[in-house]
């Protein structure tokens, strides 16, 4: 099911069954957006992303970077990264995150996609480390992008279209019951950034 003439309800379930997912749309204006997203291309720590696979290391063109409250350490695709004090626009996100959903959180992992030909393939984000069926407060910038769930058992499929300037935010069993993407599209050109502010458990 595609959600892409979705007007926002930020207190719709987007999904069927068995989590939740809220689309709150856009929450800040354009030239907000476009302002954020020039800020966090140049001054976010970006490193190119690491993965350890089958005795083999993986180094993807997406770059990442981790920040937190505290030096947390977060490991995924068996790589162990250590999160960096905020930056000053990353605390405005935060605090306006969390205005927005009424969630706390300390912590946020940060993607770069250069481009439509880079994406993330099917995954949950249930690490260990991460507070359990805790939200997820996903903020995008830049280019447009279709962001994608899949049913584990059922295989049922949801989508929508992450604007520029817009929020999302995933809790309850979202992630025990459902993957989620960001499919590629070559046809798009423009680089995207996108915020994942979570809690870690410690």
């Amino acid at each position: 099911m595609d959600l892409f003439a979705l007007v926002p309800e930020p207190d719709k379930n987007l999904l069927p069954q068995d989590g939740i997912v809220n689309y709150y749309g856009k929450i800040i204006t354009n030239e907000q957006a476009d302002n954020y997203l020039h800020r966090l291309l140049h001054h976010i720590a970006w490193k190119n992303d690491e993965a350890h696979i089958f005795g083999k290391t993986f180094i993807t063109k997406r770059k990442v970077a981790w920040y937190g409250d505290q030096s947390f350490e977060y490991t995924y695709s068996n790589a162990t990264k250590r999160a960096l004090p905020w930056t000053p626009e990353l605390l405005e996100l935060k605090a306006l995150a969390e205005k927005e959903t009424g969630e706390n959180f300390n912590s946020c992992l940060l993607n770069l996609y250069h481009n439509g030909t880079e994406g993330m393939a099917w995954h949950s984000d249930g690490e260990k480390d991460l507070k359990k069926n805790g939200a997820i407060g996903s903020l995008s910038f830049g280019a447009e992008r279709k962001f994608s769930f899949k049913h584990k058992q059922t295989k049922e499929t949801v989508s929508v279209l992450l604007e520029h300037g817009s929020l999302l935010v995933m809790k309850g069993a979202t992630q025990t019951n459902w993957l989620h993407r960001l499919p590629p599209i070559k046809t798009i050109n423009q680089a995207r950034v996108n915020l994942t502010f979570r809690t870690i458990v410690f």
